[in-house]
């Protein structure tokens, strides 16, 4: 597929854009996804090509909060590689399933998301103490990782919900370390893709480069105002990705509510 050097142009702004978004809270599909299938990309090469980008933005993010020391890849190893192995089992099973199966639980899992930020007194830039342990968590997040390779919108915001409510992570932290568990089930998702010849290198590259730069603004300013402005990012995203579900004709969910 050829795209004009304006498309290129605008899919970088987006990816940019998208990658700020995501390294404080999430949800930089929202943004990418519509544009890729804006610009003519079918939605299964235009789902291969925004993991390519993403990949790259939640790496560059990984690296940022890592290198300020919000990062303990040590102690949450087993769920980033849960993240990777769940992620490899729903890419795998999303080739021989309908993925519209898992339409109608996605807007009441969001809504349940945006009032658990929106009511908890207790989210802030310390930690609390955890209410499950390591294997719990790995449990819970390969399960993420699942989806996430499976069907996708709103992956991180189930990552930093899992770690903030359960891990007892800080919000700052809780956002670092679900960079980690996105970069591994993206990279899971995008080698299987890869395998299938759906990704538009041209274009995904392109937006590697937004995608990264925006992953950095995105992470230093999450680690200067902290919970500030994580928290208000995570609801609005969150019921933002909702509406975005109901409401688009086009979208599984509304296709599979609605008809």
């Amino acid at each position: 597929m050829i795209l004009s050097p304006e498309t290129i142009a605008f899919l970088v702004a987006a990816a940019t854009m998208a990658g700020c978004v995501d390294a404080m809270a999430g949800g930089g599909g929202l943004i990418t996804l519509p544009a890729l299938m804006a610009v003519g990309i079918p939605p299964v090469q235009a789902v291969a090509t925004n993991k390519l980008q993403s990949c790259f933005g939640t790496f560059g993010a990984c690296v940022a909060y890592a290198r300020r020391g919000h990062m303990d890849l040590k102690t949450y190893k087993w769920p980033i590689i849960a993240a990777f192995v769940g992620s490899v089992g729903g890419a795998w099973l999303l080739q021989r399933v309908d993925p519209s199966i898992l339409a109608g639980l996605m807007p009441a899992l969001l809504i349940a998301m945006a009032a658990y930020f929106t009511f908890s007194p207790k989210l802030g830039d310390a930690d609390r103490h955890a209410r499950v342990g390591i294997a719990g968590l790995t449990g819970l997040v390969g399960v993420v990782g699942f989806y996430d390779g499976f069907f996708g919108p709103g992956a991180g915001a189930f990552y930093t919900t899992i770690l903030l409510a359960l891990g007892g992570l800080s919000i700052l932290r809780a956002t670092a370390q679900t960079k980690a568990a996105n970069f591994a089930s993206n990279v899971a998702g995008l080698l299987t893709m890869l395998a299938g010849g759906h990704v538009i290198w041209i274009a995904g590259l392109a937006m590697a480069v937004g995608s990264i730069t925006g992953g950095q603004i995105g992470s230093h300013l999450a680690m200067r105002f902290g919970s500030r402005l994580i928290k208000p990012l995570l609801i609005i995203m969150s019921l933002a990705l909702t509406a975005k579900m109901l409401l688009d004709p086009k979208n599984p969910i509304h296709i599979y509510l609605f008809g």
